[in-house]
């Protein structure tokens, strides 16, 4: 997968965890807890999201690595690296 493929993945589960947010604008180098108003269980669903639809598995101490769009793909990047796009 991409990085391009990756940031549509993320953008597709902000967008169900929190459809009241515009993500147009989303700044990928910028957090998105300080774009969003994401709390810890949204995150957490993020995190749900990923394992169920990839069989990712995120340990908790890697988190601080989902902190950015930018972060967040290349964190996932070598993770979905053979997994083909939806």
């Amino acid at each position: 997968m991409s990085p391009g493929d990756i940031r549509q993945v993320i953008v597709n589960i902000l967008e169900r965890i929190a459809p009241d947010e515009d993500l147009t604008d989303l700044d990928d180098s910028v957090a998105f807890r300080e774009q969003m108003e994401l709390d810890s269980m949204d995150f957490l669903d993020i995190v749900m999201e990923l394992r169920k639809q990839y069989r990712i598995q995120i340990p908790e101490e890697d988190y601080e690595h989902l902190v950015t769009m930018d972060s967040t793909v290349s964190y996932l990047e070598p993770k979905l690296a053979d997994v083909q796009p939806a």
